[in-house]
């Protein structure tokens, strides 16, 4: 059985694992190897998912999926700015994907983010990137706007699409 919780000291290791095995999945052929590799250094490092656990700042921390002690998802999300949820972050064990545990993340996520007034939510995903768009895209997210990717160069070349959806303040659960 899946439990959908926050994430303690012990989920470290499993959110660094996950999170870099769903980056390498989700964009190995779609975005610059270095890039990937530069992202999963900085983001998904032992010490820095230790300090957010421990001391979220400016986001709500993260929130992971854990079956018989195992971490096969991770996420988190916040409010950038009053009625405004943002999901900054969501991977699952690739081997894992198609069980609903994305799904969710995002719902536990969500209500969070509800529970502090968010009236919207956006995502940022990368443009061309065939597992996690139609999975927003079936849950009501649409694309609103694309730009350049986070602490990415001109030259390499990569776009991100901002989506968003409203919420009504019922329990999301698509």
């Amino acid at each position: 059985m899946i439990e959908i919780r926050k994430a303690t000291a012990a989920d470290v290791d499993g959110i660094c694992r996950v999170c870099a095995a769903g980056w390498r999945d989700a964009y190995t052929g779609l975005l610059p190897a270095a890039y990937i590799e530069q992202a999963i250094t900085e983001f998904y490092n032992p010490a820095r998912v230790a300090a957010e656990v421990a001391d979220p700042q400016g986001w709500d921390g993260w929130w992971v999926a854990v079956e018989r002690g195992l971490v096969v998802g991770a996420g988190g999300g916040g409010l950038p700015a009053p009625g405004t949820g943002e999901l900054f972050v969501l991977y699952i064990d690739p081997a894992r994907r198609g069980e609903g545990i994305g799904t969710r993340l995002l719902a536990a996520i969500t209500q969070e983010e509800l529970a502090q007034g968010a009236r919207e939510q956006w995502v940022s995903v990368a443009k061309g990137n065939r597992k996690g768009i139609p999975f927003y895209e079936a849950r009501g997210f649409r694309p609103y706007h694309e730009q350049a990717i986070y602490n990415s160069r001109p030259e390499d070349g990569v776009v991100s699409v901002r989506y968003q959806r409203a919420l009504d303040g019922a329990r999301q659960t698509r």
